[in-house]
């Protein structure tokens, strides 16, 4: 089977818009999860919100017809233009794929009459636009499975490389916060108050964020950084709630190290899903106790940039590559103490560790369950 290589990568979010931008501030452990005024239905509410006028200031000049575009579609194609800038793959060619990750890409549209006669609500509206500012006639492949998009999505670039269909992939993830998305959350009871605590036993729900993320696949090796396992699986428990035994997200984390050929020693890093509810995190404590990771360090970014949906899984991963590749493991932020529950190594300060093997986990609605396994070589 051919390896997969990730070539290169970007990262679009309220901490900046390239990936050194944000990972800089992640050393820093400055967050952007602020109490921001929601509008229509909740007067403030901690989220993480790119900055839309220091974005436009710096991406407007980089994208043709940049007006053209929803914000939704903007921050996709800059971060694809930003990290196909660094590499020298040809986007147009019929051997490139483009992978969409969304769970509501522009449904704030659905809003208008003029949006609702429209299609630019629909995920592959977006998904051909993208394509055709590249230049590619593929059909993009949408991944729109809840939360566990984002790790979805690159599990599934990954495959149609290694079937040897394409030798190139543009994986981008995007969401941006509407009222429809915090209503949703809002409904389900899940959104804190006040920035959210990842794996604390103080957490009382997640904070709601809005990025986009980039990374370029391909099976030529000009990159230290390679896939080497991957699965989903579904644990068919509730449509919001997470089987109490973990079971689905221990299935995927077994596929993954099975294909990847490791044990659980193997492992130098867990990037969480780590939403910060009360279920999600002690399932994803439990799932890395049934498969003895119980000490080994563990994080969550969602304490910098909130839960960005279907973004969240190419950021996080993008944020995990960036630690492999500074020896850095960065803070758990909003994490004070776990006393309850299943115990885990979360990171409470940044730790200087080489790290060659990260796992990387995702969790969604629906019983939805995807976990990454990255090596450096």
């Amino acid at each position: 089977m051919r390896k997969v290589y990730i070539q290169s990568d970007n990262i679009v979010s309220s901490l900046g818009i390239t990936s050194e931008e944000n990972f800089n501030a992640l050393v820093d452990n400055s967050t952007g999860v602020k109490m921001n005024y929601t509008g229509n239905i909740y007067k403030e509410l901690p989220l993480s919100l790119i900055d839309k006028e220091a974005f436009i200031k710096k991406s407007e000049s980089s994208i043709r017809n940049f007006q053209s575009y929803t914000f939704f579609e903007q921050i996709m194609i800059w971060s694809a233009v930003d990290a196909l800038s660094k590499v020298n793959i040809d986007a147009s060619s019929d051997r490139t794929i483009f992978v969409i990750s969304t769970t509501k890409g522009n449904i704030d549209n659905l809003k208008t009459k003029e949006g609702r006669q429209s299609d630019n609500y629909k995920l592959w509206y977006s998904a051909k636009r993208v394509c055709d500012y590249f230049s590619n006639n593929n059909e993009a492949v949408v991944v729109s499975n809840a939360c566990v998009s984002g790790v979805m999505a690159v599990n599934t670039a990954a495959q149609l490389l290694q079937t040897g269909a394409f030798d190139h992939a543009v994986v981008i993830g995007a969401d941006v916060v509407s009222d429809f998305v915090i209503a949703g959350f809002m409904s389900f009871m899940a959104l804190s108050p006040k920035p959210c605590k990842p794996f604390d036993d103080n957490r009382d729900g997640l904070s709601l964020g809005e990025a986009a993320g980039c990374l370029v696949l391909s099976t030529e090796e000009h990159s230290d950084i390679a896939i080497i396992g991957g699965a989903n699986a579904n644990d068919a428990n509730h449509i919001s709630g997470p089987s109490r035994t973990a079971e689905g997200l221990y299935l995927a984390i077994e596929s993954s190290m099975k294909e990847a050929r490791i044990t659980a020693s193997d492992i130098d890093y867990v990037s969480a899903h780590g939403t910060a509810t009360m279920y999600n995190d002690e399932m994803e404590s439990i799932a890395l106790n049934r498969h003895g990771l119980q000490q080994t360090p563990v994080n969550s970014f969602k304490g910098y940039w909130g839960h960005t949906l279907g973004a969240s899984g190419i950021i996080e991963i993008v944020a995990s590559i960036k630690s492999m590749e500074n020896k850095l493991l960065i803070k758990s932020l909003g994490f004070d103490e776990k006393n309850n529950g299943e115990q885990i190594n979360v990171i409470s300060k940044n730790i200087t560790k080489e790290v060659n093997i990260v796992l990387k986990t995702a969790a969604g609605f629906g019983g939805a369950n995807s976990s990454i396994i990255l090596k450096k070589y």
